[in-house]
């Protein structure tokens, strides 16, 4: 039996059994969170398509109705002034996202190779995705707040598909980082 870190508090416990101090299982299935992750991963990267073709926002008035895509949304707001909000939507929606899934496919192809280079550094990649993951989701809310806030009787504004497929994307991309396992990165350096 050998000894393993658990993933949520951080004790050290036997390998299979359940952590003594959260009581969550610990394993270290190395096949299992590399083919979960992967799935996720490809799943969220077909998702990601439709979340930018498609239009994130439909608004209608009277008999015309008008979609936009992230990157148009992010041009008008651009032209109107507002730079910040810009910014963040196209960091948060278009950036960051393949940020993401540059980082995950490297720590797969490391984790899969059994790369002992950089370890630390990967870690701290992990953490990163970890950390903006749900960050990812600030266009939904944005959608969610300008369909709460705008209530005028000739204006209606409702979420487009390009949102639900944004939405399944960065689930699918937390996902994808929950299931690969950190405790895998270096786990054949030092023998």
């Amino acid at each position: 039996m050998r000894l393993v870190r658990c993933p949520l508090c951080g004790a050290t416990n036997y390998e299979h059994s359940r952590c003594y101090r959260c009581s969550s299982w610990v394993d270290l299935d190395k096949k299992g969170s590399l083919s979960k992750a992967i799935a996720f991963l490809i799943a969220a990267l077909i998702f990601y398509i439709p979340a930018n073709i498609y239009p994130i926002l439909k608004t209608a008035q009277f008999a015309d109705t008008k979609g936009s895509t992230i990157i148009e949304g992010v041009i008008e707001l651009w032209h109107s002034g507002d730079y910040p909000v810009a910014l963040i939507i196209l960091f948060a929606s278009v950036m960051i996202p393949i940020l993401k899934f540059l980082i995950l496919i490297y720590l797969i192809i490391a984790i899969a190779k059994g790369s002992c280079k950089g370890v630390e550094q990967k870690v701290r990649l992990y953490h990163l995705i970890e950390v903006t993951g749900p960050w990812s989701l600030i266009d939904v809310f944005v959608v969610v707040i300008l369909v709460a806030l705008i209530h005028f009787h000739s204006v209606a504004i409702v979420p487009g598909p390009g949102a639900t497929s944004f939405a399944l994307m960065v689930l699918l991309t937390l996902l994808a980082s929950k299931s690969l396992d950190p405790r895998l990165i270096g786990e054949d350096c030092g023998k």
